[in-house]
C-alpha cells in the first residue's frame, strides 16, 4: 500500500517538475483543450514505453550473448584464450555487445521519445489547477447546497462520471487545506461510504476514519467551543462511535438547516423568484436619429432599467470573436480599492481578453452597432472585453463604475454604461443578477443587455450592483463594452437632482 502511494507521489513530482505554469481551471474553453492534451501525452507515454521495452529486449539479448559458451573459462583461462578461435569469438562478442548496447546504456536510443514526452508534459495542468478545480467544485457545492452524493448522482446522470474513494479523499484533503472544514467533512464521509460499499482504493478505511473524526471534532469545536473543550477526548469518542455506524446509508447533510446567506445566492439558485419584468416591447431602436439599428428591443427590467437586444450578434460573428480572443485569454483580475493595482481572486473566476478595432474589421462593426443602440460616444470607451468562465466560474456582486483611483478616471471619467453580450447559452447557472432589486437575466446566445451605471446627476446608481452566478453546467462566453462618461455631455441629459 505504501509503495503504491510512493509511486503516485514520485510520478506526480516528476510531472510537476516538467509542467509549465498554466492556469486551466479559470476558463472552460481552456479546460476543453486538456482532452487533446491528454491524448497527446498518452501517445507520447506509450511511445516512450515502447522505446524502453525495446531497449530492455536488446539488453537482455546482449546479456544472453555475454553468458553464452563462456561458462568453462574460469577452469583454465590460459588454455581457453590460447585457442585462436576462442580468443576471436570472445573479443568479437565483447566488442559487438558494447557497440550494440552503448547507445542503449547511454540512453541515446530513447532520447527522441523522452524529449517528446517532456514536451507533452509541459502542457499538463499543475497542482494549482487541481486545487482550482476542487475550489470551483466547492463554490458550486456551497452555492447550490449540494452534498457529494447529490453531485455524484447529477454528474453520473449527465456524463456518466463517478469518483472513486481516492478521488473523494483527495477533494476532502484539498478542502481541509483551504480551511473549508465543512466540505472536508462531507467528502471524507463520502469516501468512507464508498469504502464501506467495497469499492477499491489505495487509501484505507482506518485513514479515512481518522481524518473524519479529526474534521468532525474541529468543526464541532468551531461551532460550539464551550461544548467541545477537549479535542483529544472528542476524537477518541468519535472513533469509537464510528465502529457501529452503517456508512453505506449514513449521511450528515450540513446544508439542511442553513438558509441562503443573501439575495445574491437566492437569485442564483432560484430560491428567490425575480419579479415580473416589463411587457415585451416590439419596436426597433434608433440611436439619436443617427443610424437605423434593426434590433428588437425588450425592456427586461425597470430598476435599474435594463434593455435586451435580440439577435445582436450572429453565429458567424460569435465564432470570429472567440477565434480572436482564444490566444489572448488570461486570468481576469479585479482592482484593489486602496492601491488601484489589479490582482486575481476567487471573487472573479474567468479568463478575459481585450480586442481592438485593429485586429479585425468585425470589431469596428460591433463597436458601431453598440454606438447605434446606446446613442453614446464610444471614443472614450474601453476596448471590447471577451470573457470565458471556468469551473464554478463567477463574478461576485460588484459595481461596474470604476474606482476613482484608476489612472483612466481623470481622462475618461467613470463607466457610465455597460453593454453585455451573451455569446453562449448556459445549461445551469451563469445568470446575471441584481441583488438589490431582485432582477435575474438568463444568458441567451446572440443577445445583448444594456444598463446605465450612473444616474443623470453623475452619481453611481446603487441598484446596478450585479453579479455573474457560478456556472454549474455549460460553457459561458460573454463580451462587454464599458462606455465612459467622457464625451457623453451632449448625448445624455444631465440632472442636478441629488440621488438618495
Amino acid at each position: 500500500m505504501k509503495v503504491m502511494w510512493m509511486i503516485l507521489l514520485l510520478s506526480t513530482h516528476w510531472i510537476q517538475c516538467c509542467t509549465a505554469v498554466s492556469e486551466f481551471y479559470s476558463s472552460t474553453d481552456h479546460m476543453t483543450q486538456l482532452i487533446d492534451i491528454q491524448k497527446e501525452f498518452a501517445q507520447c507515454f506509450s511511445d516512450h514505453i515502447a522505446a524502453l521495452e525495446s531497449q530492455v529486449d536488446l539488453l537482455k539479448r546482449a546479456a544472453t550473448v555475454l553468458g553464452h559458451n563462456f561458462d568453462d573459462t574460469s577452469k583454465d583461462k590460459e588454455r581457453f584464450i590460447s585457442n585462436p578461435l576462442s580468443a576471436y569469438q570472445l573479443v568479437r562478442k565483447l566488442n559487438n555487445v558494447w557497440t550494440t548496447t552503448r547507445d542503449i546504456i547511454e540512453e541515446n536510443r530513447v532520447t527522441d521519445t523522452l524529449k517528446k514526452l517532456r514536451s507533452a508534459a509541459e502542457k499538463l495542468p499543475g497542482a494549482d489547477d487541481v486545487d482550482g478545480v476542487v475550489l470551483g467544485l466547492l463554490r458550486l457545492q456551497e452555492m447550490y447546497r449540494l452534498d457529494p452524493r447529490n453531485i455524484s448522482a447529477f454528474c453520473e446522470m449527465k456524463n456518466n462520471v463517478t469518483l472513486d474513494p481516492d478521488e473523494t479523499f483527495h477533494i476532502a484533503v484539498v478542502s481541509y487545506q483551504n480551511e473549508k472544514v465543512e466540505f472536508a467533512l462531507l467528502w471524507m464521509q463520502e469516501t468512507l461510504r464508498k469504502l464501506s460499499l467495497g469499492e477499491n482504493a489505495i487509501v484505507s478505511k482506518e485513514e479515512v476514519q481518522d481524518q473524519l473524526a479529526l474534521f468532525s471534532c474541529q468543526l464541532a469545536s468551531t461551532q460550539d467551543p464551550l461544548h467541545v473543550r477537549d479535542l483529544p477526548a472528542c476524537y477518541a469518542n468519535t472513533i469509537e462511535s464510528m465502529k457501529t455506524w452503517d456508512w453505506t446509508s449514513k449521511t450528515i447533510n450540513l446544508f439542511e438547516s442553513q438558509p441562503m446567506q443573501n439575495k445574491y445566492e437566492a437569485l442564483c439558485t432560484g430560491k428567490q423568484k425575480p419579479q415580473m419584468k416589463r411587457k415585451l416591447v416590439c419596436r426597433y431602436r434608433t440611436a439619436n436619429q443617427m443610424m437605423y439599428a434593426p434590433f428588437k428591443e425588450e425592456e427586461e427590467w425597470h430598476q435599474p432599467m435594463v434593455w435586451r437586444y435580440h439577435d445582436f450578434l450572429s453565429d458567424r460573428e460569435i465564432d470570429v470573436i472567440k477565434r480572436l480572443a482564444r490566444p489572448k485569454l488570461s486570468r481576469a483580475k479585479v482592482i484593489d480599492a486602496v492601491t488601484g493595482k489589479r490582482f486575481s481572486t476567487a471573487f472573479r473566476v474567468s479568463k478575459s481578453a481585450w480586442l481592438s478595432e485593429d485586429e479585425d474589421p468585425l470589431i469596428a462593426q460591433i463597436n458601431q452597432r453598440i454606438a447605434d443602440v446606446t446613442g453614446l460616444d464610444l471614443r472614450t470607451a474601453e476596448e471590447l472585453q471577451v470573457a470565458n468562465y471556468g469551473i464554478g466560474g463567477q463574478y461576485e456582486p460588484h459595481y461596474d463604475s470604476k474606482l476613482s483611483n484608476d489612472s483612466d478616471f481623470q481622462f475618461r471619467g467613470d463607466r457610465i454604461a455597460t453593454l453585455l453580450i451573451y455569446m453562449s447559452d448556459v445549461d445551469v447557472g451563469g445568470a446575471t443578477v441584481f441583488p438589490t432589486t431582485g432582477a435575474a437575466l438568463l444568458p441567451k446566445r446572440g443577445t445583448a443587455v444594456l444598463w446605465f451605471n450612473l444616474l443623470e446627476n453623475g452619481n453611481q446608481d446603487n441598484t446596478t450592483l450585479h453579479a455573474s452566478c457560478p456556472v454549474f453546467v455549460g460553457n459561458k462566453w460573454v463580451a462587454n463594452k464599458w462606455i465612459r462618461a467622457g464625451g457623453q455631455e451632449f448625448r445624455r441629459k444631465c440632472s442636478t437632482v441629488q440621488s438618495e
